[in-house]
């Protein structure tokens, strides 16, 4: 396997990450319209005059977006010509560009024409996947070593089960995350794990909705990977990756409610906020990669 392709996957994967944390941060410091309604120039000019700081973030998310695509696209040309003999590689390469560029044109029209809160929250999870698919191509490429042979595990068909319904739950948690930082539900309610405010009441608005919402949803993905794990423990101790990757996901989704946590306690602290994204895109990729594992199982052919 060349290395530089090996070089390319990494880099690509890391800028992916930094596309996500991007948005996350765009999002956080309420940069959206740092460039006015003008895409993909700012203010309608190409080296802006007017510096804010809102205008420094926005433009930086564009600028990386867009260099970052740009690896996305190389990434999947020449891992279809390389190692296009795999099956996934090809579905794969089409995923992440595609998907990227969903992202952008997306990213475009919540600027020049208004977007809705529960059309922005989609913006997050459509770059997931890009990612998600990055990641995975990435794994390929290395796997072509023979290091690790992924066609060898047998995955019972309750763990199988576990994989496909935590993965799509996951999705819906993301989002419900995604929706609370559009709406500007963060720290709507003053008090964790729950919404007591004045009063021990149910949520009396949407904003209280949403934030529940998403924190009920992020109790459930913890109990549920929490459950599994404890399968993995019990049953796959022999095979590594499961069991490996069972304690990662359960590492990294109690990170990821730790962190929500201190969110609302140090009143929107934006570096735990960015971590607070970074756990969750973490997770979904070794989630993602149960996926592959899954659809290579020998209890699943």
């Amino acid at each position: 396997m060349q290395r530089s392709l090996k070089w390319l996957a990494v880099a690509t994967t890391i800028g992916m990450i930094l596309v996500l944390l991007g948005g996350a941060l765009v999002t956080k410091t309420e940069s959206g319209m740092g460039c006015g309604r003008s895409w993909p120039l700012c203010n309608g000019e190409f080296v802006p005059t007017d510096i804010t700081p809102e205008l420094v973030i926005e433009l930086a998310h564009r600028l990386v977006s867009g260099s970052v695509g740009f690896l996305v696209l190389a990434l999947s040309i020449w891992s279809w010509k390389v190692i296009g003999h795999i099956r996934e590689t090809k579905f794969l390469s089409f995923l992440s560009f595609f998907f990227l560029l969903l992202q952008g044109l997306i990213g475009a029209a919540a600027v020049i024409w208004e977007q809705s809160d529960f059309i922005l929250a989609l913006h997050f999870g459509i770059s997931l996947i890009s990612f998600a698919a990055v990641f995975l191509l990435t794994l390929l490429i290395f796997e072509i070593d023979k290091k690790f042979e992924a066609d060898k595990l047998i995955i019972d068909k309750r763990m199988g089960f576990h994989i496909i319904s935590i993965s799509i739950y996951s999705y819906f948690v993301i989002y419900t995350g995604a929706l609370v930082r559009h709406t500007q539900s963060s720290l709507v309610c003053r008090d964790w794990p729950l919404c007591i405010n004045d009063s021990p009441t149910l949520p009396s608005n949407l904003y209280e909705w949403v934030q529940m919402g998403h924190r009920a949803a992020a109790a459930g993905i913890f109990i549920w990977i929490a459950y599994v794990t404890y399968l993995a423990i019990k049953k796959y101790r022999q095979q590594k990756v499961i069991y490996w990757g069972w304690v990662s996901a359960f590492t990294l989704v109690s990170l990821q409610v730790l962190s929500g946590a201190v969110i609302i306690f140090s009143r929107l602290n934006l570096y735990i906020a960015l971590l607070h994204a970074l756990f969750i895109t973490c997770l979904f990729g070794v989630l993602s990669y149960f996926l592959l594992l899954l659809s290579r199982s020998r209890k699943n052919q």
